[in-house]
């Protein structure tokens, strides 16, 4: 008997040994999990006023193993594997949204006021066109024609119209309206190419500025800002979104995220190779918001002067705001957006930006790109490539756009003087419509 008791506890051990071994080898894994689901919790709470992250945002792999809890008070969120392994935690600041830490981030600088006095469409009461063809292409876009499981993979949950400056049209899904914050994912880099034209407006920074951090005394010295927004700076990087990635590591296991992009070693030449990368652009927000503010510099020069009053660009545990991903904003406040750079940066009658800057940073790279890139300018995208020709066939040559996971969409088309947002939850339909819906609302609207 104390023979076999003993073979018993050593196998015991064994198993244990191999449990925990497996446990710390697979834990990035699972941390990256948990991370995203604590974070999109918060989120979700905290900014937009909702509680099912299932409903809302691309699905979770760890769900079957997944616990999450969110604070009563809406102070934050919680996640773990079974509740107790691997756990993150998010924490929710006034005006920052939710940040991934293992403690309250207390760092974060006071909040830039922001009110909807100076936004045009803020107040105005919901918009229905009494054009047959404008309900119609809308109708499309919303999937009308579709059954019920196919409407529910397009995901349309809201467009907004404008027409030389007028709000013409808009349409909401059940459970969201004009008041609604969404998550923009990568039209936050459109918003952050804009926060930059702020800064050289007020000849703060320059496009060809280099030496940009501190620790690269190597060939990455030579990186530039246009570089970084253009997403030619050559470091290496993986936009693949699948548990421990550097996109998925950058998002949810590292607490200075643009520290973690400035790491990398290079992979191309700068300038030589467009790698598309969110990394980039949040290194280039960390860049020019270093000493100028901080995580509020998208609140102080773009949020308060366009009126976009519940506009959330949310910041890592450093105090760097996440400019690759993370803007809410509703969908009329998504299509201001739209209308100032149609008008090349002017607001209320007051410059915002370099005069040009918009047709300069509409401009597709020229260069050697990876596929999917496609059209890429500086933050934002072109509808006409580098050699002249046109990708997008439906709509005017001039066309450009914001665009994010999962179908989000501000497309402007500054000859039709037309601006569509498009926000919606898209993981899986084949075909989003938001071209042919932008097309057909461009042609009704001559």
């Amino acid at each position: 008997m104390p023979r076999i008791r003993t073979i018993l506890l050593a196998g015991a051990a064994t198993v244990a040994v191999g449990i925990t071994a497996a446990y710390w080898y697979e834990r990035p894994l699972l941390v990256t999990g948990t991370g995203y689901a604590a974070h999109n919790a918060c989120a979700l709470e905290a900014i937009a006023g909702r509680d099912d992250a299932a409903d809302d945002l691309p699905p979770n792999p760890l769900v079957p193993v997944m616990r999450t809890e969110v604070a009563s008070d809406g102070s934050g969120a919680s996640a773990g594997v079974f509740g107790v392994l691997a756990g993150q935690d998010a924490w929710a600041t006034e005006g920052y949204g939710c940040t991934l830490a293992s403690e309250r981030p207390t760092g974060l600088p006071e909040p830039t006021a922001v009110t909807a006095d100076a936004n045009p469409y803020a107040a105005s009461p919901l918009v229905t066109s009494d054009d047959a063809a404008v309900a119609d292409a809308l109708a499309y876009g919303f999937g009308d024609d579709l059954g019920v499981e196919e409407r529910a993979a397009l995901g349309t949950r809201g467009v907004v119209v404008l027409k030389d400056g007028a709000l013409v049209a808009e349409r909401y899904a059940d459970g969201f309206g004009p008041e609604t914050p969404q998550l923009g994912w990568s039209m936050t880099k459109s918003v952050t190419n804009l926060l930059v034209g702020r800064l050289v407006e007020q000849g703060e920074v320059s496009l060809d500025d280099d030496h940009l951090v501190d620790a690269w005394t190597d060939e990455r010295s030579a990186i530039t800002i246009r570089q970084l927004m253009q997403m030619t700076s050559g470091l290496e990087w993986d936009e693949t979104y699948d548990l421990g990635t550097p996109i998925t590591r950058m998002l949810y296991l590292e607490p200075d995220m643009g520290a973690y992009v400035a790491s990398q070693g290079l992979a191309h030449s700068p300038g030589s190779y467009l790698q598309y990368s969110s990394g980039s652009t949040t290194l280039l927000c960390d860049v020019v918001t270093d000493g100028r503010g901080g995580a509020d510099l998208p609140r102080r020069e773009l949020f308060a002067p366009l009126g976009l009053e519940s506009a959330v660009l949310e910041a890592d545990a450093s105090g760097t705001p996440v400019c690759g991903s993370y803007m809410w904003a509703t969908p009329r406040e998504w299509a201001s957006v739209g209308q100032f750079v149609l008008q090349d940066g002017v607001w209320g009658g007051e410059r915002l930006l370099p005069e040009g800057w918009m047709a300069e940073s509409t401009v597709a790279v020229d260069t050697e790109v990876e596929p999917g890139s496609d059209g890429y300018a500086s933050g934002w995208w072109s509808n006409t490539r580098a050699d002249g020709s046109v990708i997008d066939e439906e709509l005017p040559a001039d066309t450009y756009f914001a665009s994010g996971h999962d179908g989000q969409k501000v497309v402007v088309v500054p000859s039709e003087g037309v601006v569509i947002a498009r926000l919606g939850f898209t993981p899986e339909a084949d075909d989003n419509r938001i071209v042919a819906m932008a097309g057909e609302l461009v042609a009704a609207l001559r």
